[in-house]
């Protein structure tokens, strides 16, 4: 078990996750901070990382932001993830707290399966530093300090595309799709699909529409504008101020994570409950 010990609810779920699994007769283990958190009596391991060794399923509770870290601590691990949620909207937390019973009883029954998810892979050399970091949702590039548009150069694969005018551009997984990707207008993309999604904040061409790429893509960033006007996140965490030159390239990872889903459960269901799309005539 892994939660976010900034959440005030979130112990008190741990707590009762914690007593349903040791009643099942499964074993409990627990990352440090969480056991601490919720005073567990577990099998502690210092991360999620090498937590992800040593237990079959890994719950994450919280919201999406704390499986995102999740996610990218164990990249590459073949351990699957379920997340509890705890507060927010929550596309990746697929299970409300109030549900979590019933929710574990069908993992104790088999009903589940699992899903691999693509994580995207971002390095280059900023500052004289080679970075390279891992994300599920995004990679975004975009202003910073300052209230104006910064420029980039666009090439994919090696093939010159565009020079943007914009506000910032979002690079996102399938999975992504659904968070600050379609927010500034990005199209939704089932998470199972094997494409990219490049997407301009507030472009100054407005012929600059959202671009749906193969999964094999390699996007190359160049940044027009000296520092401190261009920023690079992944997932929502800053990684570095990029200055007037610097090349980004954004790929899919070799790496992957794995999801479980719970029967009876879909993409389709997820966006109905959470976008609360009906379908009605107006």
């Amino acid at each position: 078990m892994i939660g976010n010990s900034s959440k005030a609810s979130c112990a008190s779920v741990v707590s009762k996750a914690a007593k349903l699994i040791t009643a099942a007769g499964r074993a409990l283990y627990a990352d440090l901070v969480t056991a601490r958190l919720s005073g567990l009596k577990a099998t502690v391991c210092p991360d999620a990382e090498r937590l992800s060794r040593q237990v079959d399923l890994l719950l994450v509770f919280g919201g999406d932001g704390t499986l995102l870290r999740v996610a990218r601590e164990i990249a590459g691990s073949r351990t699957p993830i379920l997340g509890i949620n705890i507060g927010g909207l929550g596309f990746l937390t697929a299970v409300p707290s109030v549900e979590m019973p019933k929710a574990l009883d069908a993992v104790w029954r088999g009903a589940f399966t699992f899903e691999s998810r693509v994580l995207l892979q971002v390095s280059g050399t900023i500052d004289g530093q080679h970075i390279e970091k891992t994300a599920l949702n995004d990679i975004v590039i975009s202003r910073g300090i300052f209230s104006r548009l910064i420029e980039l150069d666009l090439c994919v694969d090696g093939d010159p595309l565009t020079r943007y005018r914009c506000d910032g551009l979002i690079v996102s997984s399938p999975t992504g799709s659904t968070a600050y990707s379609l927010a500034a207008g990005g199209a939704v993309i089932f998470p199972t699909a094997k494409v990219l999604a490049v997407t301009p904040i507030c472009p100054h061409t407005l012929s600059n529409r959202a671009l749906i790429l193969p999964i094999t893509s390699a996007i190359q960033a160049r940044v027009i504008d000296p520092k401190p006007a261009t920023m690079l996140s992944a997932d929502g965490q800053m990684i570095a101020e990029c200055a007037a030159g610097d090349l980004i390239e954004i790929r899919r990872s070799r790496r992957s994570v794995r999801l479980m889903h719970l029967a009876g459960s879909s993409f389709c269901e997820t966006l109905r409950r959470k976008l609360h799309w009906r379908g009605a005539s107006l």
